[in-house]
């Protein structure tokens, strides 16, 4: 009895059909049932690994990372306006470079547009420069003979003559404030005529003459002082500031002036 149970149960399951797996739809075929349902809505596709937002705002790996790059205002590619300063053109350009480093094209780039307009502001300022020189010499060509005739006893030294000869005496007129309280500027007068004296020989090459000129610049500027000291309001001068002393700063004045720009 107990094995014909057994048996009736096997063929039982052998009778019953075989399960076929769960069928998964394809985009397709769910689109189609979504359709079907009213709902026409398809799976959202998932974005390539390999797109990225970089600082440009490209995706394409194959694109400039600098967005400027291929402008070809190079004002436009630092970022600059035109009439910026080179201080705020250095510190885009630093900038930029440091943004962006790494990159190859994008620092020939910007180091390019650096170059292109520092040499333009040097060519701007050589042009205003040279024209400005033109200005005065075509207003010098213009003026009246005596004015010609007194320009030619005057020369322009360079920087460095100026600068030189400006702290020698400024060092004597320092010297004579200092000592202004115990005794008189006789000393440094002396010093300060002889030392012009000494300069104008270097340019002139005659030694009566130079000190002829030197002289008569120590006695012109004496006189202007002597002259000038009693306008100047008495709260404008120190107390201890005698008459003498005041004089001998004009005349220290027209001595530098008189040794660094006559001929």
């Amino acid at each position: 009895m107990q094995q014909a149970a057994v048996a009736f149960g096997q063929a039982a399951f052998l009778a019953r059909p075989p399960r076929r797996p769960p069928h998964r739809m394809g985009w397709a075929e769910a689109g189609g049932v979504a359709a079907g349902r009213g709902r026409a809505s398809l799976p959202r596709p998932r974005l390539s690994a390999s797109l990225s937002i970089d600082a440009g705002g490209y995706g394409d790996e194959h694109a400039p990372l600098f967005p400027r790059q291929q402008a070809w205002d190079p004002y436009k590619i630092l970022g600059v306006d035109h009439d910026a300063s080179e201080e705020e053109i250095r510190s885009a350009r630093n900038f930029l470079l440091k943004q962006y480093a790494g990159h190859e094209e994008t620092e020939e780039a910007i180091e390019g547009a650096y170059e292109k307009i520092i040499m333009k502001s040097y060519s701007h300022r050589k042009k205003s420069k040279i024209n400005l020189k033109s200005k005065i010499q075509k207003q010098v060509e213009e003026s009246p003979s005596w004015f010609k005739a007194m320009l030619g006893f005057f020369e322009v030294p360079s920087a460095e003559i100026i600068s030189r000869r400006l702290a020698l005496f400024a060092f004597i007129a320092g010297w004579s404030i200092v000592t202004s309280a115990e005794t008189g500027p006789t000393f440094q007068l002396a010093l300060s005529l002889v030392s012009c004296i000494y300069f104008l020989n270097e340019k002139m090459k005659n030694l009566s003459r130079a000190s002829m000129t030197g002289f008569g610049v120590f006695v012109g500027g004496w006189i202007v002082g002597s002259l000038l000291v009693p306008v100047i309001p008495t709260f404008a001068i120190p107390p201890t500031w005698s008459i003498e002393l005041l004089s001998s700063l004009v005349a220290y004045v027209f001595l530098f002036l008189g040794c660094t720009f006559l001929k």
